[in-house]
C-alpha cells in the first residue's frame, strides 16, 4: 500500500535497485490481450506490467528483451514520460481514469494512452491516433487559414453570436472603418454598430428568424445604417452568412459602404426626373406645333386652293371668250399662267400631305399591293394615254402593313419612275417584294430604266424641296420622296435608293415584322 501511494503522489523513480520484478513471461498472463486490436497492458498496483499483448510492444517500439515485472514507464519513450508521467499519476489519484495522447517523435507517430483502475492494478490501453491527429491537423491548418483570410480581407468583416448578439472577432478593416480598436471591439455587442437604440437587437432577429428549425441559409442582404464611434452615420450593405465560429452558432457580416452609390443614384434619379419633365415639357410643346403647323397648313391650303380655283376658272374663261382677240403671244401667256396654276396646286396638294401624313394606327392589316399597283398605273396612262411604258409585277404582293400609307407611298414612287421614264422609247418600271435581312423583314421596290440620279447627291434624295434634275426637263416640286420617306418611319422602317451611272433607279422601302397579335 505504502508503494502505490508512493506511486500515485509523485514521479517513479525508475529501474531504482532493490525494486523486486516478477518473472512471469509477458504476454501470457491473459489470452483475451492477444485478440485486441489495440494495444493493452495489465499493471499491478505497484505499476508494474504483469501482461501486456503484442500490439502494445508494437505501439510502444520497446527494444528490451523482457517486459514482466518492469515498471510501465520504462517502457515508454522518454520524451512522453517526461511529459506525460507526472500529470498521469496526479490525475489517477483523484480519478479512476486518465487519457493522453502523445506524439512518439522518432517513430512520427501518435498513441492514446488510457489508464483505467482496476482491482488488481491498472489497465492501460494504446491506441494507434495518428489518422485522427492528421485530421485534427488538416482542420486547425484550414482554421487557421480562415483566420488568416478574415483578418487580411479588405472588406470590413464582423461575427456575432447567435445567442448573446456579442461581438466575437472584427478583422482589421471593420477596425479602420469603424473607428474602434480591436480589444473595445471584442467587448461591444453588434447592437452598439447601429445608430438607434434597439436597431441591432431589431437586425438580428429578422435576421435570425428564418434561422430557426432550419438548416444552413444562403447569405442575406440588407441595407441599413451604421454608426462609427465618432457618431457618423453611413449608409451601408450588410451581407450575412450563418456559421459557426469558435465553437458558436454565429453569423458572419461583411460591410459595403454605399453612401457615396446611394448619393450618386438619388442625383441620377433627381437628372432623370428633371430629364423626364423636360422630355415631357417638350412633348408638348412639339405637339403644339405640330397642332399649330397642321392648322395653319390647312388654314394656308384653303386659302391658296381657293385663290387658285378663282384665278384657274378666270383663265379658263380668257381661253374661251376671248381666244379670238388674243393674238398668239397671248394665248402661249395664258397656257403658262394655267400650267403654273396646276403646278402651285399639286404643291398645295402634296405639301398638305406631307405635313398632315397620318401615323399608323390601329392593327396593320394583311394586303395584296397588285391591285393597287394596277389602279395607279391606270391613273398614269389615262393622264398621258400616248405613253408606251412596260410594267413587271408578280401575280401578287402580300405584306402587313397600313393601307392609306402604302398607297401614298406606292403613288410617289410609281409617279417618279413614271415622270423620269418619259424620255424612254422603251420604258419600263418594275414592281417586286423580297425578304429583308432579318427575320420577317420584307423590302418593296420599284425599279425603272429613267434618267437615275448621281449617286453624290444621294443625301439630298429624301430631303424635302430637293431637286436633282431640273424641272424644264422633269417637272416636280420635290416632296414625293420625302413623303415615301415619312411612310417608311411610320411604319418603323427605312427606304434606300440606288442609281448605276444614271442608268435607271431603284428605291427600296424596308418593312420590319408585323407586331405580334395583341402586342
Amino acid at each position: 500500500m505504502d508503494r502505490l501511494l508512493r506511486l500515485l503522489k509523485g514521479p517513479l523513480s525508475l529501474a531504482r535497485p532493490g525494486v523486486k520484478r516478477s518473472s512471469a513471461p509477458a504476454g501470457l498472463g491473459w489470452a483475451p490481450l492477444d485478440r485486441s486490436h489495440d494495444g493493452m497492458a495489465l499493471l499491478n498496483q505497484a505499476g508494474e506490467i504483469t501482461d501486456i499483448n503484442p500490439r502494445a510492444l508494437e505501439l510502444l517500439h520497446c527494444a528490451l528483451p523482457a517486459l514482466a515485472g518492469l515498471d510501465f514507464w520504462e517502457a515508454v519513450p522518454e520524451d512522453v514520460v517526461d511529459q506525460h508521467q507526472g500529470a498521469t499519476l496526479q490525475a489517477l489519484a483523484a480519478s479512476a481514469q486518465h487519457a493522453f495522447v502523445a506524439h512518439h517523435k522518432f517513430e512520427d507517430s501518435w498513441v492514446r494512452y488510457t489508464f483505467r483502475r482496476r482491482a488488481t492494478g491498472f489497465a492501460v490501453n494504446l491506441r494507434d491516433v495518428g489518422s485522427t491527429q492528421g485530421l485534427l491537423r488538416q482542420l486547425d491548418d484550414s482554421e487557421r487559414y480562415n483566420q488568416l483570410v478574415f483578418e487580411a480581407n479588405p472588406t470590413p468583416m464582423w461575427i456575432f453570436d447567435h445567442a448573446s448578439l456579442r461581438i466575437l472577432a472584427a478583422n482589421l478593416a471593420a477596425v479602420e472603418f469603424y473607428g474602434i480598436p480591436h480589444k473595445t471591439f471584442l467587448t461591444l455587442g453588434m447592437g452598439a454598430l447601429f445608430p438607434g437604440e434597439g436597431e441591432g437587437a431589431a437586425f438580428a432577429r429578422s435576421l435570425l428568424s428564418g434561422r430557426r428549425g432550419h438548416g444552413p441559409a444562403g447569405t442575406d442582404l440588407r441595407l441599413c445604417q451604421q454608426q462609427k464611434q465618432d457618431g457618423q452615420r453611413l449608409l451601408v450593405e450588410l451581407a450575412c452568412g450563418h456559421m459557426r465560429w469558435g465553437g458558436h452558432q454565429a453569423v458572419l457580416v461583411s460591410l459595403a459602404d454605399v453612401s457615396q452609390r446611394h448619393a450618386a443614384d438619388a442625383e441620377l434619379r433627381r437628372v432623370n426626373e428633371e430629364l423626364a419633365q423636360a422630355l415631357a415639357a417638350q412633348a408638348i410643346e412639339l405637339k403644339n406645333a405640330h397642332r399649330d403647323l397642321a392648322a395653319f397648313t390647312q388654314a394656308v391650303s384653303h386659302d391658296v386652293q381657293g385663290r387658285l380655283h378663282t384665278a384657274n376658272g378666270f383663265a379658263k374663261l380668257l381661253a374661251e371668250k376671248y381666244s379670238v382677240v388674243l393674238e398668239g403671244p397671248g394665248l402661249h401667256y395664258l397656257s403658262r399662267i394655267q400650267a403654273s396654276i396646276r403646278q402651285l396646286a399639286s404643291l398645295v396638294d402634296d405639301l398638305r400631305l406631307l405635313v398632315q401624313l397620318p401615323p399608323v394606327t390601329g392593327t396593320p392589316e394583311k394586303l395584296d399591293l397588285v391591285p393597287l399597283c394596277q389602279a395607279l398605273f391606270s391613273d398614269l396612262r389615262r393622264r398621258d394615254p400616248e405613253r408606251v411604258v412596260t410594267v413587271e409585277m408578280a401575280d401578287s404582293l402580300w405584306l402587313v402593313g397600313d393601307r392609306r400609307l402604302l398607297k401614298t407611298a406606292l403613288g410617289c414612287l410609281l409617279e417618279n419612275a413614271w415622270k423620269f421614264t418619259s424620255k424612254k422609247a422603251d420604258a419600263w418600271i418594275k414592281v417586286g417584294l423580297s425578304a429583308g435581312p432579318k427575320a420577317g423583314e420584307l423590302v418593296l421596290t420599284v425599279s425603272d430604266n429613267g434618267a437615275g440620279f448621281d449617286p453624290a447627291y444621294i443625301d439630298r434624295l429624301f430631303t424635302a424641296f430637293a431637286r436633282l434634275h431640273s424641272s424644264a426637263d422633269f417637272p416636280g416640286n420635290g416632296l414625293g420622296l420625302a413623303i415615301v420617306r415619312q411612310v417608311a418611319v411610320r411604319h418603323g422602317g427605312q427606304v434606300t435608293a440606288h442609281s448605276a451611272g444614271r442608268a435607271g433607279a431603284t428605291f427600296s422601302l424596308l418593312l420590319p415584322p408585323p407586331p405580334p397579335a395583341g402586342g
